[in-house]
């Protein structure tokens, strides 16, 4: 299978082991991907305050570079503010046609043209619907049976595009989950949202959400996230909710990927593991008693 891949800027930056855990994977299951050449940011959610035009060009840039090289193949976007950018372009195009000839006119200074028909797809979409449960369970070297997980999914994967989930019962990690020995963690707050930038802009809010996530997260041995967003929402405030709640919230936080990548043995250096902001020592040690390391 060959997919355009766009890691967007957070994966070469704060989030750049999901970038790595992401490849190695996909390398893994045998994957073939194809870096844009000269990618650009996607806008990510600052662009639309400045301009709606400059928040369809920007996304409709990438796609364009993409299309012109004549391949067939599904973009695959892991960064869930990337590829709500990226998935709407083609959504508001189809129900504005003059806004083709409007992102056409700006794109046409790079001799670039934007045009429909290139899917774009969320990295999990890929995972769950491109490789089987029996895919994963022959390259798992590892079982992770005794580990607990909680999929947080988040809002921008499933919202407002249904394409693969059901956006307020998502399902879609837990067969993944499940095929590498380890058990889904039962909770409903999957897809409540982590607060995103209002982190910045009304911390008490976005850390009242957070707190309610880790609540409903205890029990579990870690929460597993497919947005880098959520990821560092989730990882970076544990201490301070903690502290605020009068009650231990802290446990471990680790992209989707890179949970795969431990099942399939996948090395540390690909893993990136040591990057994660939020590990506790009774996963180190559960992860140590699976891996004898």
């Amino acid at each position: 299978m060959k997919y355009f891949y766009y890691s967007g800027c957070s994966l070469e930056g704060t989030a750049a082991e999901y970038d790595t855990s992401t490849r190695a994977v996909l390398r893994e299951l045998g994957a073939e991907l194809m870096e844009i050449e000269d990618w650009s940011c996607c806008g990510a959610s600052a662009a639309e305050s400045a301009s709606y035009l400059l928040s369809m060009v920007l996304p409709a840039r990438n796609i364009a570079l993409a299309s012109r090289t004549g391949i067939e193949a599904d973009f695959v976007v892991p960064c869930s503010a990337c590829y709500l950018n990226l998935r709407r372009v083609g959504d508001h195009v189809h129900r504005d046609e003059a806004l083709a000839q409007r992102i056409n006119e700006v794109l046409s200074e790079e001799g670039l043209t934007y045009q429909k028909g290139l899917k774009t797809r969320h990295l999990l979409d890929v995972l769950a619907n491109d490789f089987s449960c029996e895919d994963l369970d022959e390259r798992s070297r590892r079982k992770l049976s005794g580990f607990k997980v909680a999929p947080y999914y988040g809002c921008q994967c499933l919202r407002p595009y249904r394409d693969f989930d059901d956006p307020q019962q998502p399902a879609s990690m837990d067969p993944l989950i499940e095929a590498l020995g380890a058990q889904v963690h039962p909770w409903s707050a999957g897809a409540r949202c982590c607060g995103a930038g209002l982190m910045t802009t009304k911390k008490n809010v976005a850390l009242r959400l957070v707190g309610d996530i880790l609540s409903a997260a205890r029990g579990a041995d870690c929460i597993v996230t497919v947005c880098p967003m959520c990821q560092m929402n989730l990882e970076s405030f544990q201490s301070k909710i903690s502290r605020e709640r009068g009650e231990k919230l802290d446990i471990s936080i680790l992209y989707l990927p890179q949970l795969l990548g431990l099942a399939f043995g996948i090395r540390d250096r690909e893993l990136n593991l040591h990057m994660n902001l939020a590990l506790t020592e009774p996963f180190l040690h559960k992860l140590r008693t699976i891996t004898g390391c």
